[in-house]
């Protein structure tokens, strides 16, 4: 009954303010037209209302949308921009009130100068500025009073929604609906919990410290709550002014190629990359120490991937760039995201067919649109299914692609990221991945090596077989998560050692 009280309000939303004008024209357009609220205001301004008006899922929807300027018109993308970093915010009172709970102090004690009206005001949380009684200037995050309650609500009609798509649609089951809006949920739970923004901020900054291309903020760990944040303040040009960083001085293109780079950085070296880069998160800074570099704000929603999904998608990435489809093909059937009786060479020539026309191109010769389009009928044609733990690294190159095209259309984003994967997959295979992997892994085997001996009598002394079968087990359960080709090596050794003993008995 809550599910269906949602969607009365939304549809009641929707109607008051006349957004049955962005659906094609219909039949019933008429009756919608006669029970809709007023349309005096633009149509952009009236969708970025109701977005505002129905709550924190749907402003982070439109802070999405309003990178793809190539998909939108230009007016519904300058109104939803609004939506990064100026939702109307909460009244100061109510922030005070919060901080103070936060960090159990009344606000003129914690800070020797604070800022009542906000600096910036988002789905979740808005800012404010101060000043440490050291001097230092900080901003100070502070959530929306009862923002969990209107999150939740929104969450739990999407699972309603998702379940009822697995039951009667049926691509349901393939694009796996509800798992991806389990894996939303978990990161949108992660964003209401400040202490964990900052220890990613902390961990983001710990990974790019002294780096030329990327600025992270320091975070005040004794100011930080569940509620309350408070980090350094950062000064710089929103990145998508792309006029007022010119007259800076800032060389533009060298910037959008910096970008690419910060981003295959955390996804393949680190493994941990920011998952929310709409233009009111990402800024360029004016600092003179740190002038022409971004930086990189809002730490709330962030990605993980493991060392199985980086290999997976560095060997996906670099085979698109070769255009070598048919590997492309071959290791979407070895991961199982299509069926294992999939043949490859159709499946090889649809790839091609979707990527062939857009390869080697300016991010401005491309259509987005067209594109998504083409992908969507291949995934669907060969039954790919939906990885919901990639679905934040999707999101994200939506995002890097449309900042990509904001800055520099002329950006080539293949001959840009190629040479870094390229690098990035010499130092995994190579001598300097194993030589990396032998020092991690020491202290395990450390544990591992003493053993070897009493295996070794135990497989000369006992039924060969068996004994080789146990031994086998026993290091497969110690070792299920160390380094696959060390493990080879010592199994390869122990059978030498039981065969030889075969041997000469």
């Amino acid at each position: 009954m809550r599910s269906l009280a949602r969607i009365a309000r939304i549809l009641s939303v929707g109607l008051r303010f006349g957004l049955h004008e962005f659906v094609p024209p219909l039949a019933s357009n008429r009756v919608l037209r006669a029970v809709s609220g007023s349309r005096a205001q633009p149509r952009a301004v009236r969708l970025r209302q109701a977005l505002e008006t129905l709550g924190p899922i749907f402003v982070k929807f439109g802070q999405v949308l309003s990178t793809r300027r190539d998909l939108l018109p230009a007016d519904v993308a300058d109104e939803l921009a609004k939506l990064q970093d100026q939702v109307p915010p909460f009244p100061s009172q109510q922030a005070l009130a919060e901080i103070e709970r936060g960090l159990g102090k009344p606000v003129e004690v914690a800070f020797a100068t604070f800022e009542r009206e906000p600096l910036a005001s988002a789905s979740i949380a808005q800012v404010h500025l101060a000043t440490l009684a050291s001097g230092e200037e900080v901003a100070v995050k502070v959530l929306r009073p009862d923002v969990e309650r209107a999150i939740a609500r929104d969450v739990s009609l999407l699972e309603t929604a998702a379940r009822f798509m697995e039951t009667v649609w049926a691509e349901g089951r393939r694009l796996k609906p509800r798992a991806v809006v389990a894996e939303f949920a978990r990161h949108l739970e992660d964003e209401l919990d400040l202490l964990r923004e900052a220890s990613n901020a902390s961990l983001l900054r710990r990974n790019f410290l002294n780096s030329p291309l990327l600025v992270v903020p320091r975070v005040h760990w004794d100011y930080c709550s569940q509620r309350v944040m408070v980090m350094e303040r950062m000064r710089g040009t929103p990145v998508s002014q792309v006029a007022e960083l010119r007259a800076r001085g800032v060389d533009i293109p060298a910037l959008a190629r910096a970008g690419v780079e910060i981003f295959f950085t955390q996804v393949f070296r680190d493994g941990f990359f920011h998952a929310d880069m709409h233009p009111g998160n990402i800024f360029v800074s004016t600092e003179r120490e740190t002038s022409g570099r971004y930086v990189a704000l809002d730490f709330g929603i962030m990605g993980t991937l493991t060392e199985s999904d980086k290999n997976y998608l560095a060997q996906n990435f670099l085979a698109f760039f070769n255009r070598d489809y048919r590997r492309v093909a071959q290791a979407h059937v070895d991961a199982g995201w299509v069926p294992a009786d999939t043949r490859v060479d159709e499946f090889e020539a649809a790839i091609r067919a979707v990527c062939e026309p857009i390869f080697a191109r300016p991010l401005k010769e491309i259509s987005f649109g067209r594109l998504l389009l083409r992908l969507f009928q291949t995934s669907r044609r060969f039954n790919v299914e939906i990885q919901p733990q990639l679905v934040l690294l999707q999101k994200t190159l939506l995002n890097i692609e449309g900042l990509g095209r904001a800055l520099d259309p002329d950006l080539d984003l293949w001959k840009t990221a190629k040479p870094y994967l390229e690098r990035w997959m010499a130092e995994q295979v190579g001598w300097k991945g194993l030589v990396r992997s032998l020092r991690r892994e020491a202290p395990h085997w450390a544990s591992t090596l003493p053993q070897l001996p009493r295996l070794v009598h135990r497989l000369l002394s006992e039924d060969r077989l068996g004994a080789l079968e146990q031994a086998l087990s026993a290091l497969a359960r110690q070792n299920a998560r160390r380094n696959d080709i060390l493990l080879a090596m010592l199994v390869l050794f122990l059978l030498g050692l039981a065969l030889t003993g075969i041997a000469l008995l």
